[in-house]
Parts: C-alpha cells; sequence; structure tokens
C-alpha cells in the first residue's frame, strides 16, 4: 500500500460527525416525507417516493445523526419514515427483489433497537418473510432479481451479504430458525463460489434452475466479467466479516483475509477506489468513494474478532480511508451539495456489460452517504452495530 495519508484524529472525526449531521438537519424539510433518490443529480439529491433498494440509508443516516447528537428532529424524521417503510412492505411496493436487509436493517431495525418501536418491528419482520420467499431450495441461495425460477436471473449477487442481518435479527425477534437457517445456506453458497482464485470476486453467480448446480461467475455493474467491481469487493469485505459475526464459519477468516488484501493492494495513493479494481491511477476513470467506506465499516467490524496485531493493521487502513474521505471527499458546504460524500458510482457503462448508459458516475449516492456516517461514527465509539 502506497500512501502518505496518515489515519484521521478523533477530533477529526467529530468534525466529521459533527459537518455531516448540520447538512443532515437541513435536508429534514426535504427529505422526510420524500426520500432521497440513490444518487444525486450535479451533486444535489433529488426528491423521491420510497422506492428503489436505497431508501433504508437516508433513515439510517437519521439514526446515525441521533445517536451523534441527541437531537429529536432526527428521531422525528426517521420514525416517520418508519411509518413510510410499514407502508411499503404491507402494500408490497418495490419489494419484488432481496434487498430487504438495505431497506430495513437501518431503517427498522435500527428504529426497534433505539426506540423499540413495534411498528419498526413489524415492518422489518415482513421484510424478512419477504426475503425468505425468494430462497431457491435447487441451489440454496436468495434468489436476487426478476421473476423466481426464471433461468436469465437465476442467481445470487455478493451484495446479498449485506442483507443477511436482517435474517439473522429475525430469528433473534421470533424464535424461529428458518430464517438464519436460510441465511447460513446463502452464505454456504456465496463462500463457495464468489470469490476466485486470484482473490477477486464475481459480482453474480448463476446456477442451473433445474439441477441448482453452479454455473457461470458475471458481472452486472463491473467492467467486465473477470475484473472486481470495487463496490462488490467492497461489499465482499463487510460481508464476510457480518457473516463471521453470526456464524463464526472459519471460511469467513479466511476469505477475509483474501478479499481485503486484494482490495488494498488495488488503491491508489488516496486509498480511495476507482469504480472497478482494473483501474489504477492515470487510466482516467471516475473513483467510487462509497466502496472505500463500505470497506473501511467491514474492517472496522472484523477487527474485533482478530488477534491484536491483525486487528490493528485494518484499523490503521480504515483510519486513513477514513482521513481520505473526510479530508478530499466530504461535503462541507451545504450550497455545494446536499449529499454527504462526492465522488461515488452508481452504475457505469461498459462495452463488456449490460448497463446501457452511465447512471450516477461521479456523483454522491445514499448508501456512500450512509457507511461514510457509520465509518465515523465506528471510529468516535462503542457503536452497537444496526446489521
Amino acid at each position: 500500500m502506497n500512501t502518505n495519508v496518515q489515519p484521521i484524529t478523533a477530533s477529526a472525526v467529530d468534525t466529521a460527525l459533527d459537518n455531516a449531521c448540520k447538512i443532515l438537519h437541513c435536508n429534514l424539510s426535504d427529505f422526510t416525507d420524500k426520500f432521497q433518490d440513490s444518487n444525486s443529480q450535479n451533486n444535489f439529491y433529488p426528491q423521491t417516493d420510497n422506492v428503489e433498494w436505497t431508501t433504508g440509508f437516508c433513515t439510517g443516516e437519521y439514526w446515525l445523526a441521533y445517536e451523534h447528537t441527541a437531537d429529536e428532529a432526527f428521531r422525528t424524521a426517521a420514525l416517520s419514515q418508519v411509518d413510510s417503510f410499514l407502508k411499503r412492505i404491507e402494500k408490497k411496493i418495490d419489494v419484488n427483489h432481496h434487498d430487504m436487509g438495505f431497506l430495513y436493517t437501518p431503517s427498522c431495525v435500527a428504529a426497534y433497537k433505539l426506540t423499540g418501536s413495534e411498528t419498526a418491528k413489524k415492518a422489518a419482520l415482513l421484510a424478512a418473510d419477504n426475503l425468505i420467499a425468494r430462497f431457491q431450495v435447487k441451489g440454496q441461495f436468495l434468489q436476487a432479481w426478476g421473476e423466481l425460477g426464471a433461468p436469465d436471473n437465476y442467481r445470487l449477487i455478493i451484495d446479498c451479504l449485506l442483507n443477511l442481518p436482517l435474517l439473522y435479527w429475525a430469528t433473534e425477534i421470533t424464535g424461529d430458525k428458518t430464517y438464519s437457517e436460510i441465511a447460513r445456506a446463502h452464505t454456504k453458497t456465496s463462500l463457495a463460489n464468489l470469490v476466485r482464485d486470484d482473490n477477486s470476486t464475481y459480482h453474480t453467480y448463476f446456477f442451473n434452475p433445474e439441477t441448482g448446480v453452479p454455473m457461470r461467475g458475471a458481472t452486472q455493474q463491473g467492467y467486465r466479467d473477470g475484473s472486481a467491481w470495487a463496490r462488490g469487493q467492497a461489499w465482499g469485505v463487510y460481508g464476510l466479516a457480518l457473516s463471521y459475526r453470526y456464524t463464526k464459519t472459519p471460511d469467513c477468516l479466511e476469505l477475509f483475509d483474501r478479499v481485503i488484501g486484494f482490495f488494498i493492494d488495488r488503491l491508489p495513493e488516496d486509498l480511495v477506489s476507482y469504480w472497478d479494481l482494473d483501474f489504477k491511477d492515470g487510466d482516467g476513470e471516475p473513483k467510487d468513494s462509497s466502496a472505500a467506506a463500505i470497506a473501511a465499516c467491514g474492517m472496522l467490524e472484523m477487527a474485533k474478532y482478530l488477534s491484536d496485531e491483525k486487528a490493528s493493521y485494518y484499523t490503521d487502513i480504515a483510519r486513513r480511508i477514513a482521513a481520505s474521505l473526510a479530508s478530499c471527499y466530504a461535503v462541507t458546504d451545504i450550497h455545494l451539495s446536499n449529499a454527504l460524500l462526492l465522488h461515488g458510482v452508481y452504475a457505469k457503462n461498459s462495452p463488456y456489460t449490460p448497463i446501457p448508459k452511465d447512471r450516477g458516475v461521479d456523483e454522491a449516492n445514499t448508501w456512500g452517504d450512509y457507511f461514510y456516517m457509520e465509518l465515523l461514527t465506528r471510529l468516535s465509539k462503542d457503536w452497537k452495530i444496526y446489521w
């Protein structure tokens, strides 16, 4: 790792959190009854209804802000959005996919853990039920998208490792082991298929719908099937840490070292990766700041379970990434952007993938904002995890 970036200091963490909370407070009037769209346009988020897979991060930012400031305005806004999430899952609005964890963990599970909200509990359990309905016995995985059983979508994706904590939580709350057993089965299938021999990761993996036999890895959002989409590699880093948290499976530890090692070895000098790890300084490609924030959160989570030497190593890198994000990527002036973290990528067109056109390239995105705040929160205190 070649870098001159120094680890973030405790005072700089507090300043960065203060700045983020000021921006979020200014956003409350625009983003309480409505949500931030998935990505900014010219660095400003438009309003959207509670649709797509990303709105839970907006609510999650409010919960993190509430934890930092104890400002009741954030609690009130977040609980208002919890009502929207209950309506969404009850009316089945845009929930025909696996991203229930992204939607309901930072919004409703967080609300239940912080306030005991029964509305949040009900919504999150319904979301968990919706998620396990996507479990495919043939192949032992949660199907990511599309009509269940359809051959062209009979696949899992690496992102889903972040959806599984919702299922472990549901087992904890209800005592029903069905949720956690499905999470464990999906984890086992993911570990067996998503990490390549060179320690890079596939974004998606297809299975035979008749037999469940693994068929082939591919990408939906990376540069090419054989490259490592940076955000996908970061989902793998954090997902493996969370999987170890719940399963204590030794394979998670071994794969974590491999997957994060590949990620770290390909970081540019400022420690914020390009949108695909094929690229390096001088290639003229955009960064994805969200991938850096996600991976840093994963390092801090896994550090809890490692030897002092390894934990110190990963924590040091996470603090350096946080320093780079806070000093060069974070918004400090609400007049320049209503986001928290700039220079992300939602999806970039490539001649080798099905992305028809660029979306949110060199823009802010809601998950980047959320994981940036989570990273700072983890560095500021012994955080009680939402995931």
